[in-house]
């Protein structure tokens, strides 16, 4: 018999509809402004404010998300404790949370999956416009497990107001954003509005804009090793011309010279939803349909050795959803709350050539949907219950098809229990997941792997907190985790032009497992408060992409005699170590009359092994953000400096990234004070136009962060 161990939970991934009345758009606009620490975090399934939670929680809203916020989720979390992004230029950024990615990290749209193909590679765009987020809420380390096996990084969800969750103290509430920033010459516009018809009938459209053209970057668009390589192969005889005259000769001295602006990353991406809600004192059920349309380009990865290609390609990316939520009370007894949340999705993207013709197609279309059953509280003992299901159904045609179509099924079962005795709170959980994966091989020669897998994954987690002082509290939890391969990591076989890779799966992959075990402490008070994590994670069979020889990438490769052009990456399974922190802190330094002056600083740091091989690639590393800032109920100015260290820590097909020092600044003028939405924004970022790559991303060294910008944005609420 198999031994489960049940160790730490903390927020299941609940529908955020139970705290529909406490938390409106109208009155969490402002809430940063006044007590950060007050924040109700919605992604939880009981009321609770940041610090009641056992694990590192982060809220971003009101003029905090209107200051952070870029064209993608990933650039608008970035400067959050423990999150770095992905950076495959200013279009495609995924979040990075303690420097997991892609399968470990999951981003949702009010407690459903993005139903997206942005997990399968770095240059996929998330589909989900912060514009219309209404806050984003960061659950990180063993509070995220609930959200499924595939959470283990933690999880990104951006709640919107597509299906209304209150009925307008007026009969409508309309909210706006209009934004620009010079960077990218970006041009957006988003509203929603809500009227409501009769007391229980309440309609919902939003909307948003977004144009941008190519980003402005600081010196040249490649790096000094890039140039120096580029430099040096233009030094050398050349190949002669092709003599059909089909491909252009490259020219190498021409590459190294560029800069100033980045090559092919303009984008032009646009929304429209419609939703409808009905709400009664006892209950709520809503349903909304969007669309999602964007058109961007990827930034060039340039060629600096001979026999090296180079592309510009762009990506047309087109998604149908329709979500629905609900809830009802019980009307009391065990259970105080029934809730419902699902989603469907039908996803494409074409990658276009230079030309404008169709390279590759990629087809996903998405079904997501849970129950939760939430216990009512019984002298301190509460907990939720509920079962999930997930289906995708991916298919990619064209000359870059890695893939075969397949297929996947996930079934869980869920609970988490909570007590709360005063200084002591405990919580505890578990997951049952069945996963079950098919492959269908493709007409031709091509040679994927055909056939079907099924996993049984048991994850669960125990924590407890203790209050040592009245505002200070510290915790432990602890977690068992498993997660079943993704289809990408079992039945990869082909080239891979996003990552410039050969990418070989395994079909014969284990169940990857985990222990971790993560310390907090929470210290809040008048005019200050503290957080800080530290966590270790011991993983078995860790999934992770090793370069191999050629040979390798040939054999696999179809017997029609397709050439391995790019570098050969397996996927691979070993034990892996992760450990690292991170610590947010603010206090209040002065009072001037109306206004309060705070210093807040935060820090990030993490180390992760893949053992006997080295470490694993892309981890970003140590960084370190101070700012001060004025607060009034109308103004607020706000300074702030953020290192990031030297990254000398990589893998062998990786190269070191320098240091860099960004300075930014903002001011926000609420002209009507801390009760009205309206807000205006002045925002200046990379002020000394520093030279920035981000380890974290595949195209460091051929597309830096942006250069010196400013934005403009205006908030209106009615």
């Amino acid at each position: 018999m198999r031994t489960i161990y049940l160790l730490s939970v903390a927020s299941l991934a609940l529908s955020p509809s139970a705290f529909a009345q406490s938390a409106s758009s109208d009155t969490t606009a402002k809430a940063d402004r006044i007590n950060p620490r007050e924040e109700i975090v919605i992604t939880a399934p009981f009321r609770q404010g940041e610090d009641d939670l056992l694990q590192g929680t982060s809220v971003v809203t009101g003029e905090k998300l209107q200051r952070e916020l870029r064209p993608t989720i990933g650039e608008t979390l970035a400067r959050q404790p423990g999150v770095s992004a992905t950076s495959f230029g200013p279009s495609a950024s995924r979040p990075i949370l303690r420097g997991f990615q892609g399968e470990r990290v999951r981003v949702l749209t009010d407690g459903i999956g993005s139903i997206d193909v942005s997990n399968t590679s770095v240059d996929h765009a998330v589909v989900i416009d912060p514009l219309l987020a209404e806050r984003v809420e960061i659950l990180r380390g063993p509070s995220a497990l609930l959200f499924g096996s595939s959470a283990i990084g933690g999880v990104v969800n951006v709640i919107d107001t597509r299906i209304p969750r209150s009925i307008p103290e007026n009969g409508y509430r309309v909210n706006a954003i209009g934004t620009y920033g010079s960077a990218a010459n970006e041009r957006s516009i988003a509203g929603a509005g809500d009227v409501a018809l009769g007391s229980k009938i309440v309609l919902h459209a939003d909307g948003s804009y977004t144009k941008t053209d190519d980003l402005k970057i600081p010196g040249y668009v490649l790096s000094s090793r890039a140039r120096a390589e580029a430099l040096a192969t233009a030094a050398l005889p050349q190949p002669a011309p092709d003599p059909d005259g089909e491909e252009e000769p490259i020219d190498f001295a021409g590459n190294a010279a560029l800069r100033d602006r980045l090559p092919n990353s303009a984008s032009e991406t646009w929304t429209a939803d419609v939703g409808a809600s009905i709400i009664t004192e006892t209950g709520n059920l809503g349903v909304s349909y969007s669309h999602y349309d964007s058109l961007y380009g990827v930034p060039v990865r340039y060629a600096t050795q001979l026999g090296q290609e180079q592309e510009a390609p762009r990506l047309d990316i087109a998604q149908d959803r329709f979500d629905l939520r609900g809830e009802v009370e019980t009307g009391g007894g065990f259970l105080e709350r029934i809730r419902v949340r699902a989603g469907y999705a039908s996803y494409r993207h074409f990658e276009l050539e230079d030309t404008g013709e169709i390279a590759t197609r990629f087809y996903n279309k998405g079904l997501e949907g849970r129950i939760e059953l939430v216990q009512a509280d019984r002298d301190g003992w509460r907990g939720a219950s509920g079962i999930q299901y997930f289906n995708r159904r991916f298919d990619v045609q064209g000359e870059e098809a890695f893939l075969p179509k397949n297929r996947t099924g996930q079934f869980g079962v869920f609970t988490l229990q909570q007590i709360d005795l005063g200084n002591v709170r405990a919580e505890g959980g578990a997951r049952y997941e069945r996963t079950q994966l098919t492959a269908d091989t493709l007409a031709g020669d091509l040679r994927f792997f055909s056939g079907q897998r099924s996993f049984d994954a048991f994850s669960g987690s125990l924590g407890a907190s203790v209050a040592v002082a009245p505002g200070i509290r510290v915790g432990l939890n602890a977690s068992r985790t498993e997660r079943a391969p993704s289809g990408e990591e079992l039945f990869a076989n082909g080239a891979h032009a996003g990552t410039q890779a050969y990418e070989l799966g395994s079909p014969d992959f284990r169940l990857e497992k985990s222990w971790g075990i993560e310390a907090t402490l929470h210290a809040n008070g008048d005019g200050y408060h503290f957080d800080a994590s530290a966590y270790y994670n011991w993983f078995s069979n860790y999934i992770f992409e090793s370069q191999v020889d050629q040979s390798v990438c040939e054999a696999a490769a179809d017997p029609s005699g397709r050439e391995v052009e790019f570098p050969c990456f397996q996927f691979q399974q070993a034990d892996a170590r992760y450990y690292g922190f991170e610590t947010d802190a603010s206090v209040r330094v002065a009072r001037m009359g109306d206004y309060a002056v705070n210093l807040d600083v935060l820090g990030d740091y993490v180390h992760a092994t893949v053992v006997d091989h080295g470490p694993v690639p892309r981890i970003p590393p140590m960084r370190l953000l101070g700012g001060l800032e004025l607060q009034s109920d109308r103004l607020s100015a706000r300074a702030e400096v953020e290192h990031v260290f030297e990254q000398d820590r990589i893998t062998a097909f990786e190269t070191p990234t320098s240091d860099y020092t960004l300075v930014n600044a903002s001011i926000a003028f609420s002209p009507w004070g801390k009760d009205n939405n309206t807000t205006i924004l002045v925002s200046a970022n990379n002020i000394f136009d520093v030279e920035a790559r981000r380890h974290t991303s595949f195209l460091k060294d051929f597309a830096p962060l942006a250069g010196r910008g400013f934005r403009v944005s205006l908030r209106l609420g009615l």
